[in-house]
């Protein structure tokens, strides 16, 4: 990049001087003309004055550019021509103030309070005190009033030009390189520039080293490998310094004010565009690691909002540098900024559903209520997030299609998240049938409570199995127990495991499971197990003896001695079961 800037500065400059013939005056467009004419040569304004001056001269029409000054017709015909000479110069070596701020309005600097003269800057040449530079506003023989420089300005021009100093460097150059001139400066000025930036992209590499010396210290100190964020910053520091240090070198040289004006206005842009460049890229690093620490820390959704955050800094970053460089170049940004109020209105109610997206995305990724790779219910489908972005969520479904939700519509819809559960529900009811005796009832209710108590992956203080109702066709047992697990897929097993051990359990109580549908009996009812109705009814009984009955629960001491004393996985299980000792 470095290599490339001397052609890339070269011609930009050269583009901005050819450019600003016809250009928008510096101080901005002129305000709408409220006198009766125009002038032709555009001294409605006084910026208009200074620089239609100042142009008229560079090309070196005298005649046209005497035309600028306070004069009677006989006096501009006999003088005129030698004092625009004059005055060109000592604007060009002498003029302090700043071009930019002359009025660009036909009655003036509304400060100076006197609509018929405007102070725009003053002359400094050593030995004579400082000369203010005064414009009038005169009235102009075709119709209207302009504005030209002052007739007290002028009558002190032949004594500051001569106590003006040639250049020294002028004096020691080729004459070609005096006497010949490009776009209005000359040759050796042009050089002057040229071979200036070599050096200044030096001495912008020379400040970026400094600038980096205490971070590189720091990571030192913290046994921590040389920034990234080093590289990403050196080259918008080097353009930034750089240019800094290429306009301080340059003020050595003199350049004509024109020529200064507009080169001050490239350089400008340059300082702009790296320092924007260098906050893009900074806004970028720091909401990149936010983002790494906030995935860190667990809070994913917080991190998914640093991305949306690092995208809507780069466009405010690039909307403002913008501007800045808008205003650099000499627009009008209270014109600018109308426009873009006026437009923003219309934008935003072009555009109600996107910003309502937009912010609807937002609240969810504040909110975190929902984070990608949650499972999630959305009304009535289910699937896994997969992107949350400005305007939807992406969700792939359980059949593998992709379901995108707007984000204002999300922000209002019940989402239920599988993934953010501690436990899940095992919640099943058993059809019992009516052959079923009351002590094997009892019998299968306590054998079921206690499984559920010794089961390793079932929550004991909140598991509970009743008798919940006499139905037409069943008798109807409730189990309501919390499995300890989060993942669904080491639920399903361990549902499995309990619901297998619930049938062994029914099949020791002698009884069976109803059928779903009413049974109509056409023959002879099935033969009970008598052997095993009569086990379950000689266990019952026994713990009446005992006093020892399990209902309405299990003593406390018993349900403590109870956990955990199933082996899950059982012994016989491919998948890591030991044999209990």
């Amino acid at each position: 990049m470095i290599k490339s800037s001397p052609l890339l500065f070269s011609f930009i400059f050269s583009l901005t001087l050819v450019s600003a013939q016809v250009a928008i005056p510096v101080g901005g467009p002129p305000a709408p003309e409220t006198t009766s004419a125009t002038d032709p040569l555009g001294r409605n304004t006084p910026s208009g004055t200074v620089l239609g001056f100042l142009e008229a001269a560079q090309d070196g029409n005298y005649r046209a550019a005497a035309d600028y000054l306070q004069m009677s017709p006989v006096r501009r015909q006999s003088q005129g021509i030698e004092l625009a000479t004059k005055l060109k110069l000592l604007m060009d070596r002498a003029f302090v103030g700043n071009v930019r701020r002359i009025s660009t309005r036909p009655e003036g600097s509304l400060e100076d309070g006197d609509a018929s003269s405007q102070t725009v800057g003053s002359f400094s040449v050593n030995g004579v005190p400082e000369v203010p530079v005064v414009l009038v506003r005169a009235n102009n023989p075709n119709g209207g009033k302009v504005w030209q420089f002052s007739s007290d300005t002028l009558t002190r021009v032949p004594e500051l030009y001569d106590n003006l100093q040639v250049h020294q460097i002028e004096t020691r150059l080729p004459q070609g390189l005096v006497s010949r001139t490009l776009l209005g400066m000359p040759l050796w000025q042009w050089l002057g520039l040229l071979i200036l930036i070599p050096f200044a992209a030096i001495a912008g590499w020379i400040i970026v080293m400094i600038v980096a010396i205490p971070r590189r210290l720091w990571l030192k100190f913290r046994h921590k490998p040389d920034l990234k964020t080093y590289r990403h910053a050196s080259m918008p520091l080097l353009l930034f310094f750089g240019a800094i240090a290429h306009r301080v070198m340059t003020s050595f040289l003199g350049l004509p004010l024109l020529s200064r004006v507009y080169y001050y206005r490239v350089t400008g842009v340059l300082i702009a565009f790296g320092f924007f460049w260098l906050a893009f890229r900074l806004t970028g690093i720091v909401m990149r690691r936010l983002r790494a620490h906030a995935i860190a820390a667990g809070r994913t959704g917080t991190g998914t909002l640093m991305v949306l955050g690092d995208r809507l800094l780069a466009a405010v970053v690039i909307a403002i540098a913008v501007l800045s460089i808008l205003s650099i170049l000499g627009f009008n940004l209270t014109t600018v900024l109308a426009g873009l109020g006026i437009g923003g209105l219309a934008i935003a109610f072009a555009a109600q559903k996107t910003l309502e997206n937009l912010f609807g995305g937002v609240s969810v990724l504040a909110d975190e209520v929902i984070r990608v790779g949650d499972f999630c219910r959305f009304g009535d489908r289910v699937g896994t997030v997969e992107d949350i972005s400005l305007r939807s969520t992406r969700i792939r479904t359980l059949d593998r299609s992709e379901l995108s939700i707007p984000n204002g519509s999300l922000a209002t819809m019940n989402v239920e998240n599988f993934t953010r559960r501690d436990k899940i529900l095992f919640n099943p009811n058993l059809a019992i049938r009516y052959e079923t005796t009351p002590d094997q009832l009892r019998y299968l209710l306590a054998e079921v409570r206690r499984m559920l108590y010794e089961h390793p992956k079932v929550e004991t203080d909140s598991a509970r199995v009743r008798l919940a109702g006499l139905d037409p066709n069943a008798l109807t047992l409730e189990i309501f127990s919390y499995v300890v697990t989060a993942d669904y897929t080491e639920f399903t097993a361990i549902r499995e495991d309990l619901l297998l051990r619930i049938f062994e359990i029914v099949e020791r109580a002698g009884t069976k499971f109803a059928p779903q549908a009413p049974v109509v009996y056409l023959g002879k009812q099935a033969e009970r197990d008598e052997e095993l109705i009569q086990a379950a009814e000689r266990q019952v009984n026994e713990w009446r003896q005992q006093r020892n009955l399990p209902f309405p629960d299990f003593a406390p001491a018993d349900k403590g001695r109870f956990r955990g004393a199933i082996a899950y996985p059982s012994p016989e299980s491919a998948v890591g079961g030991s044999p209990r000792t």
